[in-house]
């Protein structure tokens, strides 16, 4: 690995491939060491002129290459370490490329490589090419015809795209099959898989009455564990014919589990690869979360096969039009899967939870990321490496853009849009302006003379737009004026661009009216009556009048967060506690107790650390009071209404961030919080048990989730009765949501032997199940008094492995990212500390180097003292001799703020 100056790829740099490559024909001989790959091209021109057929390849030997039939001599092409080309071409042709690569000692998990005893594909994005020369990029689309040789008795299951063909015995101990997809792909889509599995599977039939086979493969012995994953793929199946009226178009779709795996999933064509923490899952080794998360990525996963598969990117910087696209898909699946079968108030519970659990992602990870270095647009206008795109500004933002397009049109406006999207480009490669231009053609016939010219800022512009509030009262004419205010700085490479001006964006706000004591007021606007009004906000600033407005109302602001924005109002905190203990809107009512606690985190956060000792505002108290006791609201609501906000939100509110303050100010308002209401946290941890047998079912997640949290307010106090129930529930739980609610606190908060007996004793009982294992590497790297030595001890244990994405996530990412004051130590051993892990698998794999580098994006906004280490660390690792391009784009760009 060499460290050069990676090339810039700009998006209006884009130029169509100058050939048609109709068909690919794949013959795969597996071995370990040196997997031989046999292509054949069927090639035309698209132009009536000669071109160069230029191939990608990288880590791949060239063994032999023909044109139609003739070998060619070395001096009738070129080569070089990133491509294959052969010069002048013209008309119809065929071409045939013999390759070599070497799976075992691919430990970049991207191309062909080995996990365990079987053989795996990643493809997305650029994989390809480590695989066979070809021109590796999603607007080339081929009819594949996959033929796979392997030893029987390691292999018996070849797998690949499509429809299963062929399957014959060799008489050398060896066997092959041959899959054929019917449907135009890019080579990111391909899969292949070898190994011994044990096999979930089920018929199902689709809404047209077609028989299809649905599997799931995993390891041996794991096969107990898929059972929620081939629930989830049938509800996802069967989702997306009621919701958009889409239907699977194989005869059968796979899910195959890997233990080493960079990312969640990967959408081949009717071949998912999965990683196996978003497929194995019963109640002893699965958490109420480890279920959400599977559901929802198999869902993700499924529904790419039309927002992705059979309508895909032009090129990369389209990435969102599949990405976000998809997210917004499984999280409206996800939403109805947790409302079904209740009634319709704890189904608009069970509605807010996702949304509450949507939008708190989106704070955490993409609202700082809008703010820092790396800040692009869903479409962006430039990369150096596209792995480090894969953002959750194109994802969780991504969808947001496409939420509001739906908040825009409606459910029948966007599944009207969603049908004509597939008639006009079903076997395309295009992009988000084809998209947007579908959806727009159906706004303008339901809002004649409007269009959405403007929307499209949002694909073109980066930052999170600030939305400033101001409410006029006339008591005398009983009318309110609202004006909303927007603005939005340029935010990364914007603030390099000469004279760049951001234009303003069109964002649809949601708001409602409350009473003074807390009852909701109709909004009257031009003739028409609302509980909920959706005003569309286009201008830098637009006042709205509304008129019979009682009294001066408390106003119920962004409801379901209708827009990716950050709102500035001055609510008096009276007016927030009425609002927290009031509004209908369940997501505004969270909404609003995130704001009071907020402001209450961040003074004493403040206080703290000008060395003063705080006292907690008993409005504060109050508010969770009420709502611990309300039995009105339901448990899994009540949990979510009860957390604190996050330290990550809290630090993009805080210039400069002082990271260990507000780690301290939160921990000192749990404290004051399990205090003062010690009587209820005891009640809520008794009467909220699951007796019987384990369901992941919204009722019983959210029993146990309000449950565990009282137990970790009890626990931060160290309450003696507590920690015996802990230590009970640990012992006697028969899930293990129960186990690691129980264990996680007594791991940060309690310090006798029997904890570490606790924890030897889950280490002991697990070990032979890696992802429990990873479990217990995150207990211990969120543990609050981890430090760098107590991380750098864990990763000397026998279980850890540096090579394996899953364990390292669990271990140095959960500390890096999660563990504030273990990473913020004022010696700087926490920034050495990341500096040398991102080296280290640096030279293992650079796309996972990458996203552990991003710990330290917006390392200026810090305070001074530790903005010196970060940045010493952050030199120190760009120094670093053979830098993959994947690290270099993601550090240069931080050192370059």
């Amino acid at each position: 690995m060499t460290q050069n100056t990676p090339t810039t790829i700009h998006r209006l740099d884009y130029r169509e491939y100058p050939f048609n490559i109709t068909n690919v024909g794949l013959h795969f001989d597996l071995h370990e060491t040196a997997t031989r790959i046999t292509s054949t091209l069927s090639v035309s021109s698209k132009e009536n002129q000669p071109a160069d057929l230029v191939l990608n390849g990288e880590d791949i030997k060239l063994v032999a290459i023909s044109l139609n039939g003739q070998t060619l001599e070395e001096q009738q092409y070129s080569i070089n370490e990133q491509t294959l080309v052969v010069p002048a071409l013209q008309g119809q042709f065929e071409l045939s490329i013999v390759s070599e690569c070497n799976p075992a000692e691919n430990s970049t998990l991207m191309g062909l490589y080995v996990s365990g005893n079987s053989f795996f594909t990643q493809c997305e994005a650029e994989g390809f090419r480590r695989i066979t020369f070809f021109p590796d990029r999603p607007d080339v689309m081929s009819i594949y015809t996959v033929s796979i040789c392997a030893d029987k008795a390691r292999y018996p299951y070849l797998l690949s795209n499509g429809n299963l063909c062929a399957s014959t015995d060799l008489p050398d101990g060896r066997h092959q099959v041959t899959w054929e997809d019917p449907f135009r792909k890019p080579s990111y889509l391909f899969a292949l898989v070898a190994g011994d599995f044990d096999i979930r599977e089920k018929r199902a039939t689709t809404q047209s009455g077609r028989d299809v086979l649905l599997q799931v493969y995993s390891d041996k012995g794991s096969g107990h564990q898929t059972e929620w994953a081939l629930e989830s793929l049938e509800n996802a199946m069967k989702w997306d014919e009621e919701r958009f009226g889409l239907e699977l178009d194989l005869d059968r779709f796979m899910i195959v589990a890997v233990r080493d795996f960079n990312m969640g999933a990967m959408e081949n064509k009717g071949l998912n690869i999965f990683n196996a923490a978003y497929v194995l899952a019963d109640p002893n080794t699965a958490t109420d979360a480890n279920y959400e998360g599977i559901e929802s990525v198999i869902g993700h996963e499924y529904f790419h096969n039309w927002t992705g598969n059979r309508i895909t990117c032009r090129d990369w910087f389209q990435l969102s039009l599949k990405e976000g696209l998809t997210v917004f898909r499984d999280q409206e699946f996800s939403a109805d899967m947790m409302a079904r079968n209740l009634d319709a108030s704890a189904a608009a519970s069970a509605r807010a939870i996702k949304r509450i659990d949507d939008v708190t992602r989106l704070r955490t990870a993409q609202f700082p990321e809008d703010a820092g270095p790396m800040a692009h647009p869903i479409r962006p206008e430039s990369y150096q490496e596209i792995g480090n795109f894969y953002t959750a500004t194109v994802y969780e933002k991504g969808a947001e853009v496409i939420r509001m397009q739906h908040t825009l049109l409606g459910e029948e406006g966007f599944r009207a849009g969603m049908d004509e999207y597939f008639r006009r480009h079903d076997g395309q490669a295009v992009t988000c302006d084809d998209f947007i231009n579908v959806m727009e053609s159906v706004y303008q016939q339901r809002n004649p003379g409007k269009d959405l010219a403007l929307f499209r800022n949002w694909y073109s512009q980066a930052g999170t737009p600030r939305v400033t509030v101001r409410l006029d009262y006339d008591e005398a004419q009983q009318r309110c004026a609202v004006t909303l205010s927007q603005d939005c700085a340029p935010v990364g490479v914007e603030k390099l661009q000469d004279g760049f001006v951001k234009q303003p964006f069109h964002i649809p706000f949601a708001m409602g009216f409350i009473s003074q004591s807390g009852q909701p007021i109709t909004l009257h606007l031009e003739g028409q009556q609302h509980a909920t009004v959706l005003l569309e906000l286009k201008e830098q600033s637009q006042t709205w009048h509304f008129d019979q407005v009682p009294e001066r109302p408390i106003p119920s602001l962004l409801r379901d967060f209708s827009a990716p924005v950050i709102v500035d109002y001055p609510w008096t905190n009276q007016e927030l506690a009425i609002l927290c203990a009031h509004d209908s809107n369940p997501f505004s009512r969270w909404e609003a107790v995130q704001e009071l606690s907020s402001r209450e985190l961040l003074r004493i956060a403040n206080t703290l650390a000008q060395g003063a000792q705080p006292t907690l505002d008993s409005a504060l108290l109050h508010v969770w009071k009420t709502n611990l006791g309300d039995p009105n609201l339901d448990a899994g609501y009540r949990a979510w209404l009860l957390t604190l906000p996050a330290e990550k939100i809290l630090a993009e509110r805080m210039n400069p961030i002082a990271p260990v303050a507000i780690a301290k100010a939160r921990e000192f308002v749990r404290q004051e919080l399990a205090r003062g209401l010690l009587d209820l946290w005891l009640q809520t941890l008794s009467q909220h048990e699951t007796p019987g047998a384990y369901s992941p079912d919204p009722v019983n997640a959210g029993r146990r989730s309000l449950k565990n949290l009282a137990l970790a307010y009890l626990l931060s106090i160290q309450n003696p009765q507590a920690i015996q129930a802990a230590f009970a529930q640990y012992q006697n739980a028969s899930n293990m949501t129960d186990r690691i609610g129980a264990l996680s606190p007594l791991v940060s908060y309690y310090e006798g032997d029997e904890r570490d007996e606790a924890l030897a004793q889950f280490y002991e009982q697990w070990q032979h199940d890696p992802l429990v294992v990873d479990k217990w590497f995150a207990l211990q790297a969120n543990a609050r008094n981890a430090t760098a030595q107590t991380i750098l001890g864990l990763m000397a244990h026998p279980a850890f492995n540096l090579r394996n994405p899953n364990r390292a996530r669990s271990l140095i990412f959960q500390f890096c990212i999660n563990n504030t004051e273990g990473l913020h130590q004022e010696d700087g051993s926490g920034y050495e500390f990341w500096a040398d892990q991102v080296i280290a698998l640096n030279s293992i794999n650079p796309e996972i180097a990458a996203r552990l580098a991003r710990v330290m994006d917006n390392w200026s906004r810090y305070s001074p003292a530790l903005k010196s280490g970060m940045l010493q660390a952050l030199k120190r690792v760009e120094a670093h001799p053979g830098l993959s391009k994947n690290v270099f784009e993601i550090v240069s760009k931080a050192l370059n703020i």
